[in-house]
């Protein structure tokens, strides 16, 4: 690997050796993400203040040396892996949050972790919803370098929609702002939304201000459950047909219900173990709950073959705990599994649960699914054995018919995480060859020099075939 040393000297010079850490556990944690692909950089620079920044990407872009930009490192596919060594920015400092409680905003730096912010909007009778299952560890930076969402997109939208302005630094140093902390903003090119969900590759973001809605007064949860995927389904789209919008709608699979039953020890429903279930909730006004409330529970007397409603906040908390424990118990049937968060039209919900039973009869794999029905983001997790190399090479060929489905079905290979390393090869079916010299172009304008987390979205790795959650997580229960 190319030596950066006398750029990290400068480095230290500049900073002091306390911001540029070089000891071998710095740079051993910040070698990879929860993608758990090895890479190490030259250096791990924790800022201090939003200048840092600025000074570790002058200094970058007139050596050449790649830098990566680190939250707490929850990213899935591997974007936050210094795949080409350099500086790796720690952004954990700039944690600060702030509520504008007349104008419904929050002020907020990239370090600032998403339940901290959340919590902060809430003490003031606020509510920021896009909610990822890492959102106790994740930072608000890395949501939006890949534009996450959760399982409130449906309803309320993802990061994208909440992101009102930002700031931070372009690769080479210079300091720049991309809308104001206004409701209306019109002068000039949307810089901003290029870079939501470019995985730190045109800029590195040291702050933005989030938009804000009033926190509901009311909520209400409901679990049903189904025959079939295919009457779940089904049912969740008549239920959007009569303009009933959960806040949630999140669709358990068969065997994403068994794991969790053998996890928590409970069964769902009595004498219906290992059905697929839908799992609703109502947020608004009381009155809107009210209303859409007698509307659900007719809709789930027509359709469900079992349903159940909380009366309290802790039965609601009960009922919660099949889909909390779902994806972390599925490792009782691999030790491995590629996480795929594949988008798929309303329209063709009915045509994606059929070819996912011929994937799974075919590959002789399991493939527990689960997701947001709301909006159409499903997390489609293919189990396997990595110590068995026919399943290592049924589970790549497995993936890829994936993804060649989802496009063709006119839906998207990821819905929030990203593309980084894991998805780098599946790029170019979502894109024409067009689509992708277009999003070349933009970088090359914006980082000519290439710094900016290199080796990722463009460029195809053997890496990307070791991409695995081979560990069960903390915040492995989306």
């Amino acid at each position: 690997m190319k030596s950066f040393a006398t750029a990290t000297a400068a480095l230290k010079r500049r900073l002091g050796p306390r911001v540029v850490a070089t000891d071998a556990a710095s740079l051993d944690e910040a070698s990879y993400d929860s993608a758990k692909l090895p890479f190490r950089p030259e250096a791990v620079v924790r800022v201090r203040r939003e200048a840092d920044v600025g000074a570790v990407l002058e200094l970058a872009n007139r050596h050449g040396v790649p830098v990566t930009t680190r939250g707490r490192g929850t990213t899935l596919t591997g974007a936050a892996t210094p795949v080409r060594g350099g500086w790796v920015v720690d952004m954990l400092a700039l944690n600060a949050i702030a509520i504008d409680d007349e104008a419904g905003m929050a002020q907020v730096g990239a370090g600032a972790k998403v339940g901290d912010i959340q919590r902060a909007a809430d003490a003031k009778g606020w509510f920021y919803p896009p909610d990822p299952s890492s959102k106790e560890y994740c930072t608000i930076g890395g949501n939006i370098a890949c534009n996450a969402g959760g399982m409130h997109g449906g309803k309320y939208g993802v990061t994208r929609d909440f992101v009102v302005s930002l700031r931070g630094f372009l690769p080479t140093g210079e300091f720049v702002e991309w809308g104001t902390a206004t409701k209306k903003f019109s002068a000039g090119f949307n810089l901003r939304d290029l870079w939501i969900g470019s995985e730190g590759m045109l800029g590195i973001v040291t702050g933005a201000v989030l938009k804000l809605i009033p926190r509901p007064a009311e909520r209400w949860t409901l679990l049903t459950s189904f025959r079939d995927e295919t009457a779940a389904l089904q049912a969740a789209l008549a239920l959007f047909r009569a303009r009933v919008q959960p806040a949630i709608c999140e669709f358990l699979d068969r065997e994403s219900v068994l794991c969790a039953e053998r996890a928590t020890g409970k069964v769902v429903f009595a004498g219906q173990s290992g059905r697929p279930v839908l799992l609703l909730e109502l947020a608004g006004s009381k009155a809107e709950v009210r209303e859409q409330k007698a509307l659900v529970l007719a809709w789930a007397a027509d359709y469900a073959t079992a349903h159940r409603a909380a009366r309290t906040r802790e039965e609601a908390e009960e009922l919660w705990a099949v889909r909390r424990k779902c994806s972390g118990a599925m490792f009782e049937l691999g030790d491995a599994k590629l996480n795929e968060d594949i988008v798929v039209p309303m329209r063709n919900y009915v045509a994606f649960a059929k070819f996912l039973a011929r994937l799974k009869r075919e590959s002789g794999l399991h493939i527990p699914t689960f997701g947001h029905l709301a909006d159409g983001n499903l997390h489609v997790n293919i189990m396997y054995h990595k110590a068995v190399p026919a399943e290592c090479r049924t589970a790549e060929r497995t993936v890829k018919t994936l993804m060649k489905t989802v496009v063709a079905l006119g839906g998207s290979i990821s819905g929030e995480h990203g593309i980084g390393l894991a998805k780098t090869p599946f790029l170019r079916i979502q894109h024409s060859p067009a689509q992708v010299r277009a999003m070349k172009a933009v970088k090359d304008a914006l980082d000519p020099r290439g710094i900016l987390n290199p080796g990722k979205m463009f460029e195809i790795f053997e890496v990307w075939k070791h991409a695995r959650l081979d560990v069960k997580l903390p915040w492995d229960h989306k």
